[in-house]
């Protein structure tokens, strides 16, 4: 469908990587229901229904679980710039659930062609997981990632979402992971990435290492331990917030929406805002993780990676006594995922 280089529709946010679709069923269950998926894409959707306007770059394949994504994507209002060769095939997860907490096996075909630069207009750009890890398509990835550090005209958002099913060796595989954390302005990382990563280091030891490296902000999420977030001479510590578990699919997707729709809504996104980013005072910094918080905390309460929509967002913080108050401030930490 697409020659040489994959180009974007002007947009304010973009992101860049997977599209699959994930087969959800109960371990040593027989029945699987097909959700449209993939972490770049959650993310996409995230964004799109809390109202940011976003552009998803991705690959599908021209077949039915494709389409099925493609139509899913743009109902909630993505924008999807799509490589869809012929006789491309669309991705799988195959996602099983025990206690509600999800494994993944995945089917994975990731040749991303080469992409062209950002619009002008972008001001966020954000990817991750599988998109760059995975050749041969990971090459072009962080390729744009590369050059769009050295154009400074956007916040880069990265989230490694490990997979190690396909990544390997973790010690090989930290390269990478350690080349993108160093081009990025906000890293979102679980607890549980990072003991796959560096077995014999605390995560908050970890989360400083990566920010001496180039990052303004990362975040930890903890699952039940809550969230840590650090920036230049500034550390925070959340709790969890109970929830009413279904099932963890997404969730760290839809933290990661919320993460950066706080931001933009406290004007930090932008390739200007970066020193603000790192000067983030710990009120505005609590704020921003409980918005993310909320939005992950939503997703985990029903099946599937199924995000909530802005109008949802602000009916739950009404609910809760917070009505005008778009980010949550004061009202708690991380849901448990």
């Amino acid at each position: 469908m697409h020659d040489g280089l994959v180009r974007v529709v002007m947009c304010m946010f973009a992101v860049v990587g997977e599209a699959l679709v994930d087969l959800v069923g109960q371990r040593g269950g027989r029945t699987f229901v097909a959700h449209p998926g993939g972490s770049p894409a959650n993310v996409a959707l995230g964004l799109a229904r809390l109202g940011v306007p976003v552009t998803l770059m991705t690959r599908l394949g021209q077949d039915g679980l494709g389409q099925m994504v493609l139509e899913h994507l743009r109902s909630s209002g993505v924008r999807v710039s799509a490589d869809r060769t012929q006789g491309m095939s669309t991705s799988l997860a195959i996602a099983t659930l025990a206690a509600g907490v999800a494994s993944y096996d995945f089917r994975i075909e990731w040749d991303m062609p080469a992409l062209a630069p950002l619009p002008l207009e972008t001001r966020c750009l954000h990817t991750g997981s599988l998109a760059t890890a995975l050749a041969p398509g990971d090459a072009n990835v962080v390729d744009l990632v590369e050059r769009e550090r050295k154009r400074g005209r956007v916040t880069i958002s990265y989230d490694p979402n490990v997979r190690p099913a396909l990544l390997g060796d973790a010690t090989q595989a930290r390269t990478g992971i350690e080349h993108l954390v160093a081009l990025s302005d906000v890293v979102k990382v679980s607890d549980e990435d990072l003991r796959w990563l560096y077995p014999d280091q605390p995560d908050e030891l970890v989360a400083q290492d990566w920010l001496q490296s180039g990052p303004a902000l990362v975040v930890v999420t903890r699952g039940g331990m809550g969230v840590y977030a650090a920036c230049a001479g500034l550390e925070l510590h959340r709790p969890a917030v109970p929830i009413d578990l279904v099932d963890t699919v997404g969730a760290g997707d839809s933290f990661t929406s919320g993460l950066l729709e706080a931001l933009y809504r406290a004007d930090l996104i932008g390739g200007s805002r970066r020193e603000a980013v790192a000067a983030i005072d710990e009120s505005t910094l609590a704020s921003v993780v409980d918005a993310a918080a909320l939005t992950a905390a939503i997703t985990c309460s029903r099946p599937g990676a199924d995000p909530p929509t802005r109008a949802e967002v602000d009916a739950l913080l009404a609910a809760r006594g917070c009505a005008g108050d778009s980010t949550g401030a004061g009202r708690g930490g991380m849901p448990t995922i």
